[in-house]
């Protein structure tokens, strides 16, 4: 049955990050990956919350949720993309600042929910 929790988890969060892809990156006139920086932050502090608090909602929202909200794959792809297509420093940037500011984010969450 846990299997349950997580398909229940990634049907909210595979249109979640679709959803909030678009609506971020429809704000933003340049080539840089808001959206998907904006939900792999996001995805990262709520696995931080999770881990912090210990709960027993991991494979809901942990597994589930987040595995379908976040995208290593599309970050990969866009930064890639971004390199070919001569903004390379761009790429280096969306490099950095997703590692940085994702595990900011979870230790940020971690605290959070330990206080």
């Amino acid at each position: 049955m846990n299997w349950l929790l997580v398909v229940g988890g990634a049907m909210v969060g595979a249109p979640l990050r679709y959803l909030t892809d678009r609506a971020v990156q429809a704000r933003h006139d340049s080539v840089f990956p808001w959206g998907t920086f904006a939900v792999n932050v996001t995805g990262c502090l709520i696995l931080g919350l999770l881990t912090g608090a210990a709960t027993h909602l991991q494979l809901l929202l942990g597994t589930g949720l987040c595995g379908a909200l976040t995208t290593y794959s599309t970050f990969s792809y866009e930064t890639l993309r971004l390199a070919e297509t001569g903004a390379r420093r761009q790429a280096a940037v969306n490099v950095a600042a997703t590692v940085v500011a994702g595990l900011g984010a979870a230790f940020a969450g971690a605290a959070l929910a330990r206080m």
